[in-house]
């Protein structure tokens, strides 16, 4: 068990479903999954649909009007936990995913008084879905992407479910989790709050 359990954690939860609300998004399901997980653990926090919001294409933190982008990169800067939870389309992260990555890559240029990305110390994780292979090269692809813009990744840091390749079966017309979906959620939940932990008493130094 954790030293400092009781340290409260915020976490918040990127959909990149390509889906608009209010129609129903396995990506969602799984990442509303994994923060019910993550509250087993002292994390609070929500979840947000990209698609819901005009998040700019671009590489600054903030494109101009209309830009939806800057306030939820207020968000994430205010969390201690990233989930990004994307489905597989063509072999790939969504287009979305995509972008929230590329959104993110303006972190590289933000630093504090130590020169430190405000990324720096905060942990992310991953959810993939999909009816194709391909969640190892999905999450492959995010982890790097997320570790290049400063968040540290636990172990087994991502939870996903693939159904029968050339099927149309989604995860939320499932009639119940599958029990190695539900233990990895379980994992991945457990061990980013005790990194996202650990990194809140310890931060990285300035280099």
């Amino acid at each position: 068990m954790d030293a400092n359990k009781n340290t409260p954690l915020r976490a918040v939860a990127l959909v990149c479903t390509l889906t608009p609300s209010p129609a129903p998004s396995s990506s969602q399901l799984l990442a509303e999954q994994t923060m019910a997980a993550l509250a087993e653990h002292g994390v609070t926090g929500k979840t947000i649909r990209i698609a819901d919001h005009d998040v700019k294409p671009g590489v600054q933190t903030d494109m101009g009007d209309g830009d939806a982008w800057p306030e939820i990169r207020d968000t994430v800067l205010g969390t201690d936990i990233l989930i990004l939870s994307t489905p597989i389309w063509l072999g790939h992260p969504s287009s979305t995913a995509q972008r929230v990555l590329e959104r993110l890559n303006a972190e590289i240029s933000e630093s504090d008084d130590q020169g430190r990305m405000l990324t720096y110390g905060k942990v992310a994780a991953v959810c993939v879905v999909g009816n194709e292979d391909g969640a190892h090269k999905v999450s492959a692809d995010l982890f790097q992407g997320l570790n290049d813009v400063g968040f540290s990744l636990a172990p087994n840091a991502v939870t996903y479910w693939v159904g029968e390749a050339m099927q149309g079966t989604d995860y939320q017309d499932l009639d119940k989790t599958p029990e190695k979906t539900e233990a990895t959620t379980r994992t991945l939940a457990a061990n980013t709050a005790h990194l996202a932990r650990q990194l809140k008493a310890a931060v990285y130094p300035a280099s």
